[in-house]
């Protein structure tokens, strides 16, 4: 299954791409009375496709995907891969969903261009499968493939979802070296673009090296600041630094935290 990780970068394109839509005037059916048929052009077929998505008529959605994607119309690509890996519409088939996404990373993509956000959101897709590896399939555990796709969303673009996998990457070993202070770098950029979970490893790994009081205020500030999604890991990290750290450490730490923002430089 594809990371969820990255889902908010997900959202945050399809938002753009139902506001989009929604200046076209909506479709409700797959026929010529729609205004709207196959031969239409990829665009409008784009359209509808978000329009039926939109209103439940997920079969029309894919159909017209379907139709946009054979014209080359990437972000109708994009969203017929999210449905297979997310079996959202269609039976569930992540090797699909990875050869469309590959499609869409192997087209590249043009600076300044609109479809910018389908193609990062592909290498990161593209990422966690070769991470993982697909069951059953051709696509076998690369990591040092996905280790470079994240670097490329984090360096080129960069995604902060990105610049945290390839920190955890940088940090494990996961397909090459280790380097703590790389590590450090990526977990700070991805802080410093609103990642809650990169505060809280970044605080994790500052506390390890001996910084007690400082990396636990990035966990506590971290914990204050996370998503529902983000807060159990996150609070199993801070309290077993918490539980190991002194009281002296432990109010300092809960006093730097109140200055210890996402999206800041704050120290």
């Amino acid at each position: 299954m594809l990371i969820r990780g990255y889902r908010s970068l997900t959202f945050l394109v399809l938002g753009v791409a139902l506001a989009v839509a929604a200046q076209g005037r909506t479709a409700y059916a797959f026929d010529p009375d729609a205004g709207v048929t196959k031969e239409s052009g990829p665009f409008a077929l784009f359209k509808f496709g978000f329009s039926a998505y939109k209103n439940g008529r997920k079969d029309e959605a894919v159909e017209a995907y379907r139709y946009a994607a054979e014209k080359g119309h990437t972000g109708s690509r994009w969203a017929l891969a999210n449905m297979y890996a997310y079996g959202d519409g269609v039976a569930e088939n992540d090797l699909e969903a990875f050869k469309i996404y590959s499609e869409i990373a192997e087209k590249g993509v043009e600076p300044g261009s609109e479809d910018t956000g389908y193609f990062v959101n592909a290498l990161i897709s593209l990422a966690g499968y070769y991470r993982r590896g697909i069951p059953d399939s051709p696509v076998k555990s690369d990591l040092s493939q996905a280790r470079q796709l994240y670097f490329q969303a984090a360096s080129t673009f960069g995604v902060s979802e990105a610049q945290f996998q390839l920190a955890k990457m940088l940090l494990s070993g996961d397909g090459g070296s280790v380097n703590v202070q790389q590590a450090k770098k990526w977990l700070n950029r991805a802080r410093k673009n609103g990642h809650a979970g990169a505060m809280g490893v970044f605080g994790n790994v500052i506390f390890q090296e001996g910084q007690t009081a400082r990396g636990l205020a990035y966990m506590t500030a971290a914990l204050d600041q996370c998503t529902p999604k983000e807060r159990p890991w996150l609070q199993s990290l801070q309290e077993q630094a918490f539980s190991i750290a002194n009281e002296d450490d432990r109010r300092k730490a809960v006093a730097m935290a109140h200055n210890i923002h996402l999206d800041s430089d704050s120290d």
